[in-house]
């Protein structure tokens, strides 16, 4: 088999049809999946009507999946490696993940094994939004100055799900005694501020708005101005794609080298119900040792 790529933007995302993935899918075209999704960072499977097994076989054939321990109130009821993102109530009451990912970030940058691949799977949309913006770290990178790239290169930034939660403020609607579980599953980390990416070669910058508080060895304060201005940067309009949502869009994103947001662009009148796989990624970043968590 051979499939079909079609560039969606300039800095990254691609549409890949001639591909039934309601069927096991052989060497070659796994392979040809995996260089599309490398060369564009961001790929479409439209009009896939996935079974959550069908999906989750998907997933496995690029590593193993995680089982959403350090999240664990938001699974499928039937399949652990499905995190729900769904605006429907769940067993009667508001759901707590219908507004995840209002800021930008990269999947479990907050842990010591970031996710590798996510792969989101639309259910239902509104009419109008429920949209995904992506950004290419590589380009945010390789735009900077050398000067800037130097410094950037040695250091290290403290990512954390705490930071996340105190700074969106959709989290304050959430379950205080689940996120505090949450917090306690993942400590804050550290993490290169710039990433190699092990198959492409290229370097990326790896920070976020969401989940990146400071720079190792720096105050708050101190590292304010110059993380507000990458943050900024990152997100140029010529760095960014934005994708309209289908039903039975499967998107695939490499998270090593983009960020993502959801935006608050649609009414909740309206169902939003997305399948969320995560394939785990190798190790990288390490824990902050005691007395980097108390500067912190």
């Amino acid at each position: 088999m051979s499939i079909k790529v079609r560039p969606l933007s300039y800095a990254l995302g691609a549409a890949v049809t001639g591909v039934d993935l309601t069927k096991p899918l052989d060497a070659a075209t796994r392979a040809e999946i995996q260089q599309a999704w490398l060369a564009h960072s961001v790929i479409v499977f439209p009009d896939q009507e996935l079974l959550p097994e069908r999906q989750i076989a998907f997933g496995k054939l690029f590593g193993e999946l995680d089982d959403h321990k350090a999240v664990p109130f938001y699974r499928h009821p039937e399949h652990d490696e499905i995190y729900l993102i769904t605006n429907r109530k769940i067993g009667g009451k508001e759901s707590q993940t219908k507004d995840t990912g209002r800021l930008w970030h990269s999947d479990h940058s907050f842990t010591t094994h970031p996710t590798t691949a996510t792969m989101l799977y639309c259910c239902e949309i509104p009419p109008v939004g429920g949209n995904t913006m992506f950004a290419n770290m590589y380009l945010a990178y390789e735009t900077l100055s050398p000067g800037l790239r130097k410094v950037l290169d040695k250091l290290e930034a403290v990512h954390s799900l705490e930071h996340y939660t105190s700074s969106n403020p959709f989290f304050r609607q959430r379950d205080p005694d689940q996120i505090a579980k949450m917090h306690k599953l993942s400590p804050p980390v550290a993490q290169p501020v710039v990433r190699t990416h092990p198959e492409t070669g290229r370097k990326a910058l790896y920070i976020s708005e969401g989940q990146t508080s400071h720079f190792v060895g720096m105050s708050r304060e101190e590292s304010r101005g110059l993380l507000q201005y990458l943050f900024d940067h990152s997100v140029k309009p010529e760095f960014t794609y934005r994708h309209a949502w289908s039903v039975n869009d499967l998107l695939m994103w490499d998270n090593r080298c983009t960020m993502h947001l959801a935006l608050a662009d649609y009414s909740h009148e309206h169902p939003r119900h997305m399948h969320r796989l995560t394939v785990l990624g190798a190790p990288c970043g390490r824990l902050l040792n005691a007395e980097e968590l108390a500067a912190a």
